[in-house]
This record gives structure tokens, sequence and C-alpha cells, in this order.
């Protein structure tokens, strides 16, 4: 199933600034192939469902394999049946009526 998500991880480490841990969890979403949008609050990525599911699964690990104690990750998911909608859509779309 193809969907377009929104991803923002936090890692808890204790310390104001998380930008490294951020950085890696971003270079796994790009790892995936997937159309990827970094933004002030989180990343955009669309594509196959599990795809994605299991990214998040490795950003997890890897956090957790660099010592961050504690992650809490919000998600907000889409999908469509009646077409086909990407990000770059979506956003040319309300683009088109500012």
């Amino acid at each position: 199933m193809h969907i377009i998500a929104d991803i923002c991880v936090v890692p808890l480490t204790g310390n104001v600034s998380v930008r490294a841990e951020v950085a890696c969890a971003h270079k796994i979403l790009r790892d995936t192939g997937l159309p990827v949008l970094l933004h002030g609050y989180g990343t955009n990525i669309e594509g196959d469902y599990d795809v994605i599911m299991g990214a998040l699964k490795r950003i997890h690990e890897a956090l957790h394999r660099q010592g961050v104690p504690r992650i809490t990750t919000s998600i907000r998911l889409g999908s469509r049946t009646d077409k086909t909608q990407s990000i770059t859509d979506k956003v040319d779309a309300v683009q088109a009526l500012i």
C-alpha cells in the first residue's frame, strides 16, 4: 500500500540538541530510496507502507544502539485509493491557490 507519512522522531537524550540523532534518523529514511523531505519539525516520506515502517524500526534500533535511552515517534499517514498522489502533488495543489 502506498502512503504519505509525516514522521517526527524525538530522541530523549537529556541534551538540548539532538541534531546528530535526527541526522541519523533522516539518513535511514533516505537510504530507503523513497522520496523524503526534511522540514522544521519532522520528515515527510512517501512510498510502500512496509518499507516506511521497516525504516522506522531501523531508526529506533540504531538510536538505541547509540545509547539513546528513550525515543518517542509521532506518525501521521494517509493513503488514497481514488488516485495516486505524491508529496509534491499535495504541496503544488495548495501553492496553485495561493
